[in-house]
Protein backbone atom coordinates (compact mmCIF):
# COMPACT_ATOMS: atom_id res chain seq x y z
CA UNK A 1 0.00 0.00 0.00
CA UNK A 2 2.89 2.38 0.68
CA UNK A 3 4.25 1.75 -2.80
CA UNK A 4 0.86 2.27 -4.45
CA UNK A 5 0.28 5.46 -2.49
CA UNK A 6 3.68 6.73 -3.59
CA UNK A 7 2.83 5.99 -7.23
CA UNK A 8 -0.53 7.71 -6.82
CA UNK A 9 1.08 10.86 -5.40
CA UNK A 10 3.93 10.78 -7.89
CA UNK A 11 1.75 10.56 -10.99
CA UNK A 12 -0.56 13.19 -9.50
CA UNK A 13 2.39 15.56 -9.26
CA UNK A 14 3.67 14.68 -12.73
CA UNK A 15 0.41 15.66 -14.41
CA UNK A 16 -0.30 18.65 -12.19
CA UNK A 17 3.24 19.94 -12.67
CA UNK A 18 3.72 19.12 -16.33
CA UNK A 19 0.25 19.49 -17.82
CA UNK A 20 -0.49 22.27 -15.36
CA UNK A 21 2.43 24.26 -16.72
CA UNK A 22 1.23 23.65 -20.27
CA UNK A 23 -2.37 24.65 -19.55
CA UNK A 24 -1.82 27.56 -17.16
CA UNK A 25 1.60 29.03 -17.91
CA UNK A 26 2.84 28.11 -21.39
CA UNK A 27 1.23 31.03 -23.20
CA UNK A 28 0.35 33.29 -20.31
CA UNK A 29 0.31 36.89 -21.56
CA UNK A 30 3.78 38.45 -21.69
CA UNK A 31 5.40 36.04 -19.23
CA UNK A 32 4.52 32.64 -20.72
CA UNK A 33 7.07 29.89 -20.15
CA UNK A 34 6.67 28.42 -23.66
CA UNK A 35 7.70 24.95 -24.83
CA UNK A 36 11.05 25.18 -23.07
CA UNK A 37 9.36 25.87 -19.74
CA UNK A 38 6.83 23.07 -20.18
CA UNK A 39 9.62 20.64 -21.08
CA UNK A 40 11.49 21.49 -17.91
CA UNK A 41 8.29 21.28 -15.87
CA UNK A 42 7.82 17.63 -16.81
CA UNK A 43 11.48 16.89 -16.12
CA UNK A 44 11.39 18.68 -12.77
CA UNK A 45 8.25 16.81 -11.74
CA UNK A 46 9.97 13.48 -12.34
CA UNK A 47 13.21 14.67 -10.73
CA UNK A 48 11.51 15.84 -7.53
CA UNK A 49 9.45 12.67 -7.13
CA UNK A 50 12.42 10.43 -7.95
CA UNK A 51 14.34 11.81 -4.99
CA UNK A 52 11.39 12.14 -2.60
CA UNK A 53 9.43 8.93 -3.27
CA UNK A 54 11.73 6.85 -5.45
CA UNK A 55 12.98 4.91 -2.43
CA UNK A 56 9.40 3.90 -1.65
CA UNK A 57 8.01 2.72 -4.99
CA UNK A 58 10.79 3.21 -7.52
CA UNK A 59 8.92 6.25 -8.91
CA UNK A 60 7.68 4.61 -12.09
CA UNK A 61 4.96 7.29 -12.56
CA UNK A 62 4.06 5.73 -15.89
CA UNK A 63 2.41 2.43 -16.97
CA UNK A 64 4.90 2.14 -19.85
CA UNK A 65 7.80 2.38 -17.41
CA UNK A 66 6.29 -0.35 -15.24
CA UNK A 67 5.82 -2.58 -18.29
CA UNK A 68 9.37 -1.91 -19.51
CA UNK A 69 10.84 -2.74 -16.11
CA UNK A 70 8.75 -5.91 -15.96
CA UNK A 71 9.93 -7.06 -19.40
CA UNK A 72 13.52 -6.34 -18.39
CA UNK A 73 13.10 -8.54 -15.32
CA UNK A 74 13.42 -5.62 -12.93
CA UNK A 75 9.83 -5.53 -11.64
CA UNK A 76 7.47 -8.16 -10.28
CA UNK A 77 4.51 -9.16 -12.43
CA UNK A 78 2.21 -9.36 -9.39
CA UNK A 79 2.71 -5.63 -8.79
CA UNK A 80 2.22 -4.55 -12.40
CA UNK A 81 -1.57 -4.12 -12.49
CA UNK A 82 -1.82 -2.49 -9.01
CA UNK A 83 0.89 -0.01 -10.00
CA UNK A 84 -0.90 0.87 -13.25
CA UNK A 85 -4.22 1.35 -11.46
CA UNK A 86 -2.61 3.62 -8.85
CA UNK A 87 -0.89 5.63 -11.59
CA UNK A 88 -4.12 6.14 -13.56
CA UNK A 89 -6.08 7.14 -10.46
CA UNK A 90 -3.37 9.65 -9.55
CA UNK A 91 -3.38 11.36 -12.93
CA UNK A 92 -7.17 11.51 -13.12
CA UNK A 93 -7.26 13.29 -9.77
CA UNK A 94 -4.54 15.67 -10.96
CA UNK A 95 -6.47 16.43 -14.15
CA UNK A 96 -9.57 17.08 -12.06
CA UNK A 97 -7.70 19.54 -9.85
CA UNK A 98 -6.22 21.19 -12.93
CA UNK A 99 -9.68 21.44 -14.53
CA UNK A 100 -11.04 23.23 -11.46
CA UNK A 101 -8.15 25.69 -11.54
CA UNK A 102 -8.17 26.20 -15.31
CA UNK A 103 -11.88 26.95 -15.51
CA UNK A 104 -11.66 29.50 -12.71
CA UNK A 105 -11.34 32.38 -15.17
CA UNK A 106 -14.45 31.41 -17.11
CA UNK A 107 -12.56 30.42 -20.25
CA UNK A 108 -12.83 27.04 -22.06
CA UNK A 109 -10.07 24.50 -21.42
CA UNK A 110 -9.08 24.17 -25.10
CA UNK A 111 -6.99 21.08 -25.78
CA UNK A 112 -6.10 20.81 -22.07
CA UNK A 113 -2.59 19.58 -22.97
CA UNK A 114 -4.10 16.44 -24.52
CA UNK A 115 -2.04 14.39 -26.95
CA UNK A 116 -2.97 14.20 -30.61
CA UNK A 117 -1.92 13.77 -34.21
CA UNK A 118 -3.08 15.13 -37.55
CA UNK A 119 -5.13 18.26 -37.05
CA UNK A 120 -4.71 17.86 -33.29
CA UNK A 121 -0.92 17.74 -33.43
CA UNK A 122 0.56 21.11 -32.35
CA UNK A 123 2.62 21.12 -35.56
CA UNK A 124 0.12 19.31 -37.77
CA UNK A 125 2.15 16.07 -37.90
CA UNK A 126 0.45 12.97 -39.28
CA UNK A 127 -0.26 9.56 -37.76
CA UNK A 128 3.02 8.01 -38.92
CA UNK A 129 5.06 10.83 -37.41
CA UNK A 130 3.19 10.40 -34.14
CA UNK A 131 3.72 6.62 -34.13
CA UNK A 132 7.44 6.88 -34.77
CA UNK A 133 7.90 9.71 -32.28
CA UNK A 134 6.09 8.06 -29.40
CA UNK A 135 7.76 4.69 -29.98
CA UNK A 136 11.30 6.03 -30.25
CA UNK A 137 10.98 8.53 -27.40
CA UNK A 138 9.55 5.93 -25.02
CA UNK A 139 12.19 3.41 -26.08
CA UNK A 140 15.02 5.84 -25.29
CA UNK A 141 13.32 6.92 -22.05
CA UNK A 142 13.30 3.31 -20.81
CA UNK A 143 16.90 2.75 -21.91
CA UNK A 144 17.92 5.74 -19.80
CA UNK A 145 15.81 4.58 -16.85
CA UNK A 146 17.13 1.03 -16.98
CA UNK A 147 20.70 2.16 -17.51
CA UNK A 148 20.81 4.84 -14.84
CA UNK A 149 19.28 2.51 -12.24
CA UNK A 150 21.47 -0.48 -13.14
CA UNK A 151 23.49 -1.93 -10.28
CA UNK A 152 26.79 -0.85 -11.86
CA UNK A 153 25.68 2.71 -12.63
CA UNK A 154 26.93 5.56 -10.40
CA UNK A 155 24.81 5.80 -7.26
CA UNK A 156 22.55 8.78 -6.62
CA UNK A 157 22.36 10.21 -10.12
CA UNK A 158 19.50 8.24 -11.67
CA UNK A 159 16.87 10.86 -10.87
CA UNK A 160 18.89 13.56 -12.62
CA UNK A 161 19.43 11.48 -15.75
CA UNK A 162 15.79 10.45 -15.93
CA UNK A 163 14.44 13.95 -15.31
CA UNK A 164 16.72 15.52 -17.91
CA UNK A 165 15.89 12.75 -20.39
CA UNK A 166 12.18 13.51 -20.05
CA UNK A 167 12.95 17.19 -20.51
CA UNK A 168 14.84 16.47 -23.72
CA UNK A 169 12.05 14.19 -24.95
CA UNK A 170 9.57 17.04 -24.53
CA UNK A 171 11.88 19.50 -26.27
CA UNK A 172 11.90 17.18 -29.28
CA UNK A 173 8.33 15.96 -29.42
CA UNK A 174 5.90 18.56 -28.07
CA UNK A 175 5.41 19.93 -31.61
CA UNK A 176 4.58 16.44 -32.89
CA UNK A 177 2.18 14.92 -30.35
CA UNK A 178 2.27 17.25 -27.34
CA UNK A 179 4.46 14.45 -25.93
CA UNK A 180 2.98 11.47 -24.18
CA UNK A 181 5.46 8.60 -23.60
CA UNK A 182 3.09 7.92 -20.71
CA UNK A 183 -0.34 6.30 -21.22
CA UNK A 184 -1.61 7.51 -17.84
CA UNK A 185 -0.77 11.15 -18.64
CA UNK A 186 -2.65 10.81 -21.95
CA UNK A 187 -5.68 9.14 -20.38
CA UNK A 188 -6.13 11.84 -17.75
CA UNK A 189 -6.28 14.72 -20.22
CA UNK A 190 -8.34 12.84 -22.83
CA UNK A 191 -11.07 12.12 -20.28
CA UNK A 192 -11.66 15.83 -19.76
CA UNK A 193 -11.34 16.84 -23.42
CA UNK A 194 -13.44 13.94 -24.76
CA UNK A 195 -14.25 13.66 -28.48
CA UNK A 196 -11.14 13.65 -30.64
CA UNK A 197 -8.81 13.12 -27.66
CA UNK A 198 -10.56 9.88 -26.72
CA UNK A 199 -10.66 8.77 -30.36
CA UNK A 200 -6.89 9.19 -30.69
CA UNK A 201 -6.06 7.89 -27.23
CA UNK A 202 -5.31 4.36 -28.49
CA UNK A 203 -2.02 5.51 -29.99
CA UNK A 204 -0.81 7.03 -26.73
CA UNK A 205 -1.62 3.85 -24.83
CA UNK A 206 -0.41 1.20 -27.25
CA UNK A 207 2.71 2.76 -28.78
CA UNK A 208 4.48 3.89 -25.57
CA UNK A 209 3.88 0.46 -24.04
CA UNK A 210 5.35 -1.21 -27.13
CA UNK A 211 8.37 1.10 -27.10
CA UNK A 212 8.92 0.40 -23.42
CA UNK A 213 8.59 -3.35 -23.88
CA UNK A 214 11.13 -3.40 -26.70
CA UNK A 215 13.52 -1.35 -24.56
CA UNK A 216 13.05 -3.86 -21.75
CA UNK A 217 14.00 -6.70 -24.08
CA UNK A 218 17.05 -4.82 -25.35
CA UNK A 219 18.27 -3.97 -21.88
CA UNK A 220 17.66 -7.51 -20.69
CA UNK A 221 20.05 -8.57 -23.45
CA UNK A 222 22.61 -6.02 -22.22
CA UNK A 223 22.27 -7.32 -18.68
CA UNK A 224 22.69 -10.94 -19.71
CA UNK A 225 25.72 -10.02 -21.85
CA UNK A 226 27.25 -8.20 -18.89
CA UNK A 227 26.94 -11.32 -16.72
CA UNK A 228 28.41 -13.60 -19.38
Amino acid sequence: MKKLTAEFIGTFWLVLGGCGSAVLAAAFPNVGIGLLGVSFAFGLAVLTIAYSLGHVSGAHLNPAVSVGLFVAGRFSGKDLLPYIIAQILGVILAAGVLYIIATGNGKPIGNFAANGYGEHSPGGYNLLSALVTEFVMTFIFLIVILGSTYEKAPNGFAGIAIGLCLTLIHLISIPVTNTSVNPARSISQAIFVGGWALNQLWLFIVVPILGAAVAGLVYKFFGESDKA
